[in-house]
């Protein structure tokens, strides 16, 4: 049985613009050096948080585009680095603030059968300064063109603050909830040439239409969902003694400051266990220090080049340092068994970045090439989801986008320096065809 690699990375961009060459460099990382996982994966899953300033991210089109490029670009350059292997950027989507990319290697794109989509906002009236955009596709099972592995990949960020972790529980609610899939699937535009296959393809996409369900829990899909989830190590900020019990480096397992006694107070590894929020899903082991939130002085000494093992343990001290980037994943799908399950091959954080307080976090994971089998008793099989869908969800989204469009539009004006031209040129237009107008009443 074959299976496909996948690298999925999580990284809250702190409204930047990524600096293509550092961050290529670093970006495989967290591969195996050798062995299962290292080399080059099918598939690349990028999740992306504050992706852009508010006015860019929700005008959306091509405000967004230089943040995305600047990822293209990274992928490319690490990819040629490592493997000389070219990655197509098949699928780009975002909800407001919060990114996805797709990358598959260009031997691999024609193997997607279709793909599909989804937008659910929770921030402000619904909005997507918080959020989570989801895509899911069909991959084509080697020797079964017309059967496909389905997949689902959530990209999400969810409410900040120590003491809000019941609303991030709310937020996961709203992503089973209104995070729903449209069924217009598509293939991918690069790579889509008709061949021998291209009518059985076609008729995957039409099977997957027709008779899948919309929902996250499709019960013949993979599901990986990463992003800047926010669960903290403790409810309430630091007082100035407890700064003093930061994790540190080197030190013993057994001494206080090791990053493992903070890890035992994470809220995401409790409100899962009480079965609180992100139900069903399963988490690779964390043996990497916090990944948030780092000081603006360390930052800045990334910056201009200085010791980064000894930076990424220099935290801000108004926050407790917090796993708030995280990848979480189905282990495997109703319709098969052991033989199916999800292999998690390395889990690990990448170093810091300048122009971030988070550092990436990135999963390297196999999957068994199990095709989906809808005629499965699925609902004996796995649990249900844990929420329904709402019935209002494409009215609730519509009108929150409306909403991001005017807030988009006005934070344009205010906030940048093109919009700042194009009111103060708007304004002496005004004046000077008043000006015009007065004189020529005047004669």
């Amino acid at each position: 049985m074959d299976d496909l690699n996948l690298y999925v990375l999580t990284f809250n961009c702190a409204r930047n613009i990524v600096d293509v060459d550092v961050f290529a460099d670093h970006f495989f990382d967290a591969l195996p050096a050798s062995g299962a996982g290292s080399s080059a994966p099918d598939l690349i899953f990028l999740s992306l948080q504050e992706i852009a300033p508010i006015a860019y991210s929700f005008l959306g089109g091509s405000y967004l585009s230089p943040y995305f490029d600047g990822f293209r670009r990274a992928v490319q350059k690490a990819s040629a680095q490592k493997w000389s292997h070219h990655y197509v950027n098949f699928l780009t989507e975002n909800t407001g603030m919060t990114g996805l990319m797709l990358f598959a290697r260009e031997d691999t794109l024609a193997k997607i059968a279709w793909s599909d989509t989804a937008h659910v906002g929770f921030g402000v009236q619904e909005m997507g300064n918080k959020g989570a955009v989801g895509a899911r596709l069909g991959y084509v099972v080697e020797g079964l063109p017309s059967k496909t592995v389905d997949l689902t990949f959530v990209a999400a960020h969810l409410a900040p603050m120590e003491d809000l972790y019941e609303q991030r529980n709310m937020d996961w609610k709203s992503i089973v909830e209104r995070l729903v899939f449209t069924h217009d699937t598509k293939r991918p535009a690069e790579g889509s040439t008709a061949n021998e296959n291209t009518g059985l393809l076609d008729d995957a996409a039409t099977a997957h239409a027709e008779g899948s369900r919309r929902d996250l829990f499709a019960p013949n899909a993979y599901l990986f969902l990463a992003g800047d989830l926010n669960y903290r190590t403790s409810n309430v900020g630091p007082s100035i003694r407890e700064i003093e019990h930061f994790p540190r480096r080197n030190v013993d397992i057994d001494n206080p400051s090791h990053y493992s006694h903070l890890l035992k107070n994470d809220q995401l590894v409790r409100e899962m266990s009480y079965g609180r929020t992100f139900h069903s899903l399963s988490e690779a082991p964390i043996h990497f220090p916090p990944t948030y939130k780092y000081s603006d002085a360390a930052r800045e000494a990334v910056r201009r080049g200085l010791d980064t093992d000894e930076l990424e343990w220099n935290w801000s001290t108004h926050r407790w340092p917090s796993w708030c980037d995280r990848v979480l994943y189905l282990d495997k799908p109703s319709w098969v068994g052991e033989a199916g399950k999800v292999k998690p091959l390395a889990y690990n954080a990448l170093p810091l970045f300048a122009q971030s307080d988070h550092r990436p976090v990135a999963l390297v994971v196999s999957v068994p090439l199990l095709p989906s089998n809808e005629s499965s008793d699925t609902e004996n099989i796995r649990a249900v989801a844990p929420f329904s869908i709402d019935p209002s969800w494409k009215s609730k989204r519509d009108a929150a986008r409306r909403k991001e469009i005017a807030v988009g539009a006005v934070a344009y004006l205010g906030l940048t320096r093109e919009g700042n031209g194009l009111l103060l040129a708007s304004l002496l237009g005004v004046i000077g065809a008043w000006f015009i107008l007065r004189s020529m009443l005047e004669v």
